[in-house]
């Protein structure tokens, strides 16, 4: 199973290695999913959440999203035997709990009333809350087995980024050192990260647009490594303010998840009692 997990997460599409992550898929698997239920649409209309289809649909989700809230889980204190990597159950994860709380919605026929409407609710909290917590887990240097990584080592990764840097440099008859990059601390860095990083990507693009090609592609190289040694400076400086503020997320995120589970299952009884037990 692992190397199937492996296998789906590390597919490659494209020359320039573009690397297809765990949001891509399933994005690609809710496409799927909307296009077969437009289709069970047109051809009888809107499922409703106790017929057949709409019974699988929601039976389908809510086991991955019960997969989701365990298997990780389990991975993450399995210490005596590790099965598989932890940025792959991380990913496994992710998919998960943005596929099988699409299929719940679609379960639902678009009633948002009573117990329903609060598993939805809860539903919506713990995926916004995921897609935050993601954003501020990446922020954190980690090992592939996800071992954090502490400062020590990633200022002997910005060694070897500017070796190479030299390196390209020296190769191409110049002996310049790395430009120091511009990035910021706090909260605001941490949260606008990925402004900075569109900025960042417009800007070289901007300056290379008239090279040549074969002067571009050396210069695209150089600022892959920029890039890089970049990144690596701002780990350092947000390194503390984001294992803070994941520690606050855990404390909201997961008691928001036990609350979902607990109505999830109310509301399976209930659908259990009232369809099936007083026919």
């Amino acid at each position: 199973m692992t190397q199937g997990l492996q296998s789906v997460f590390d597919t490659r599409a494209g020359q320039r290695g573009f690397r297809l992550n765990e949001l891509h898929i399933s994005g690609l698997a809710c496409v799927a999913i909307t296009v077969f239920y437009l289709a069970e649409v047109a051809l009888l209309g809107v499922p409703a959440a106790g017929a057949f289809f709409g019974h699988s649909l929601g039976i389908m989700g809510f086991a991955l999203m019960l997969a989701t809230e365990t298997l990780y889980t389990i991975r993450k204190r399995s210490t005596r035997r590790a099965w598989g990597r932890m940025s792959d159950w991380l990913r496994f994860h992710i998919f998960t709990g943005i596929v099988g709380p699409y299929l719940v919605l679609l379960h639902s026929a678009w009633s948002f009333n009573g117990l329903a409407g609060m598993v939805l609710l809860l539903t919506a909290l713990v995926v916004a809350s995921g897609f935050f917590g993601r954003y501020i887990y990446t922020a954190v240097p980690r090992t592939a087995d996800g071992v954090m990584l502490e400062e020590s080592d990633l200022q002997r990764q910005i060694a070897q980024a500017d070796a190479a840097y030299r390196r390209r440099m020296a190769a191409a008859g110049s002996k310049q050192a790395p430009p120091e990059p511009r990035v910021g601390s706090g909260l605001w860095a941490l949260l606008t990260r990925g402004v900075s990083d569109l900025s960042f990507d417009l800007r070289r693009a901007w300056a290379r647009r008239n090279l040549p090609a074969d002067v571009k592609r050396q210069a695209s190289e150089l600022d892959s490594l920029l890039r890089r040694r970049r990144d690596l400076q701002r780990q350092i400086r947000l390194l503390q303010t984001a294992r803070r503020v994941l520690a606050l997320w855990h404390t909201i995120h997961i008691p928001i998840g036990i609350a979902l589970f607990i109505m999830a299952f109310f509301h399976i009884g209930a659908a259990i009692y009232y369809a099936t037990l007083l026919k």
